[in-house]
């Protein structure tokens, strides 16, 4: 029987783990990626591609990838690398086969399309690095250094000055975390606040461990607002999130927390 064909657009986490799903369901995937290495954010450059988004150094997660690994030999028998999404549409007769025209284009410059029988887009969100500069007035006159993220390699240019990290996402969190060992003083701003959770629960153990279980789940299911108050409790225990004007205006489970 013919397979059902699959393209997944991104060969990022999302990317990845959709044709390990895909392969585990019985269908075709094919990956296009535009990068040339696999792993999106996850996947720490010492020199990232302009204009590419890259993850801060972590000290405890860095995504690892050896190609010569059989871990990730099944990816390149269904990826392209260096090949970029150019369009997406639906074949002429899709009201009867639900198929797409997915169209490419190499590094060489050469396009060419397939037909897909679903789409799946992994590109993310975070792909294209955000520096809102109209938004400070006399930026122009700043004799300081100011960068995005993606160009923060380490602590050592923030040694002895005092400086300000705009957004409290994992990246601004890691930033803060590590150049605040060697800074004067550092500033870490939010617009609207974060549910701060620390990576270690109740007896020294990894918090996912003990709020992750098919009972929280359906406990966070049935009754959102009362496990949300719950969390925020405990989340306050910790340290007063208003008290650091850290205490956002929603709830814990409406946005991602920190």
């Amino acid at each position: 029987a013919t397979k059902y064909k699959v393209a997944v657009i991104g060969a990022g986490m999302s990317g990845l783990t959709s044709i390990k799903s895909c392969l585990e369901e019985g269908l075709e995937p094919t990956c296009f990626e535009s990068g040339p290495d696999i792993g999106g954010l996850w996947r720490f450059k010492e020199e990232p591609e302009p204009g590419r988004a890259n993850i801060v150094r972590n000290r405890t997660l860095v995504f690892k990838f050896n190609p010569n690994s059989s871990k990730f030999a099944f990816i390149f028998a269904y990826g392209c690398l260096k090949t970029a999404v150019v369009s997406i549409r639906q074949t002429a007769d899709y009201a009867d086969t639900g198929q797409w025209v997915v169209e490419t284009e190499g590094r060489d410059g050469r396009q060419e399309s397939e037909i897909f029988d679903a789409v799946m887009v992994c590109a993310g969100l975070f792909n294209t690095p955000n520096l809102p500069l109209k938004d400070f007035p006399g930026i122009e006159s700043f004799t300081g250094k100011y960068f995005h993220s993606r160009e923060y390699q380490n602590a050592e240019d923030m040694r002895g000055k005092r400086v300000v990290v705009i957004g409290i996402g994992s990246s601004g969190g890691d930033i803060a975390v590590e150049i605040s060992q060697v800074a004067k003083q550092v500033y870490l701003c939010s617009r609207s606040g974060a549910w701060v959770v620390s990576r270690v629960g109740p007896r020294g153990l990894p918090v996912d461990m003990m709020y992750s279980s098919r009972m929280d789940q359906m406990l966070k299911s049935l009754f959102p607002s009362q496990s949300s108050r719950t969390i925020e409790k405990m989340l306050n225990n910790v340290f007063d999130h208003e008290l650091y004007g850290l205490k956002p205006q929603h709830r814990y489970q409406c946005q991602v927390s920190f």
